[in-house]
């Protein structure tokens, strides 16, 4: 099989790594998840993981605490996520490595981009963690800068809906879904794929985005073999 992608960064919310309880870490999900990104290292793909932290914690819905220091639980989180997505793959016998946008270096490395690059050139798999390290940038955006600054080839934006809809299907049966849309529309449409300052960060940068379905975790495979699955954004 020869992959469609040579590099990707895979997005995953932190809600997906919590199974059916919705909260925290469901080991055995992770795991399905991380079996499928090993099927894609297995094919010489680059991969590059983003995760949330929602299964932990949602800064941005305490609406009583400072901005900032929400937020910086929430990057907080996404190391927590990060180590468990690290832990399952290195069961899985794929080599990984996690970066974090905040020094913490008893646990993970620093993020250095040319670092990071050359761990995917060597066939690692490396989870940025800890969001852009900034308050106020969803991790969303995060996916977006690193697939630019690693020169990815695409995001996989991995949710639990099959793709984008003009507007939201569990509301509404008559919703239509895009195969192709460009950013353009997703931006004067304010469709719900991901936040303006990560689709406007795409938009400039060329950088197309997969979005579809992880309640099969099969679908990572899928889509790094060019199946048509789920939504591509990008400029048309």
């Amino acid at each position: 099989m020869t992959p469609h992608y040579h590099r990707i960064v895979l997005k995953i919310s932190g809600e997906a790594l919590a199974g059916k309880s919705g909260f925290g870490i469901d080991y055995d999900t992770v795991v399905n998840i991380c079996s499928s990104v090993k099927k894609c290292v297995d094919l010489g793909v680059q991969v590059g993981i983003v995760v949330g932290g929602g299964n932990f914690w949602r800064g941005r819905s305490s609406g009583k605490m400072d901005r900032t220091r929400a937020d910086h639980m929430g990057m907080l989180a996404t190391v927590i996520n990060s180590l468990a997505l690290a832990d399952a793959l290195e069961s899985l016998g794929v080599v990984v490595r996690v970066q974090t946008a905040i020094a913490m270096q008893a646990i993970a490395e620093p993020y250095i981009r040319n670092r990071a690059v050359r761990h995917l050139e060597k066939g690692r798999v490396v989870i940025f963690g800890c969001g852009t390290g900034s308050p106020f940038f969803s991790t969303d955006t995060t996916a977006a800068l690193r697939a630019a600054e690693v020169d990815a080839d695409i995001i996989f934006k991995a949710t639990m809906v099959d793709g984008v809809y003009d507007k939201d299907p569990h509301q509404y049966p008559d919703a239509q879904k895009y195969d192709v849309i460009s950013f353009t529309d997703v931006l004067n449409q304010k469709l719900n794929v991901m936040d303006m300052t990560a689709a406007s960060l795409c938009r400039d940068n060329k950088m197309p985005i997969l979005v579809f379905n992880l309640s099969d975790p099969e679908n990572i495979y899928r889509a790094v073999c060019g199946e048509n699955i789920g939504t591509i954004v990008k400029e048309v």
